[in-house]
């Protein structure tokens, strides 16, 4: 999966796959062949974090 560069878009995007198709972060980054941190350090930069208990970037 070719990931948007632009930390806004990225945000939506992977909420968005979050919601409706996968269970947890680690499930989207698997099934999707991607790597977590490169996610989770994209969207620090916008001031998002990943919430295991809502399963969600807020």
């Amino acid at each position: 999966m070719e990931l948007p560069k632009d930390p806004m878009m990225l945000y939506s995007v992977i909420n968005m796959k979050l919601r409706d198709n996968y269970k947890s972060l680690d499930e989207l980054c698997k099934k999707e062949d991607v790597e977590r941190t490169s996610i989770e350090k994209q969207l620090a930069t916008a001031g998002f974090e990943y919430s295991s208990e809502h399963n969600k970037f807020w």
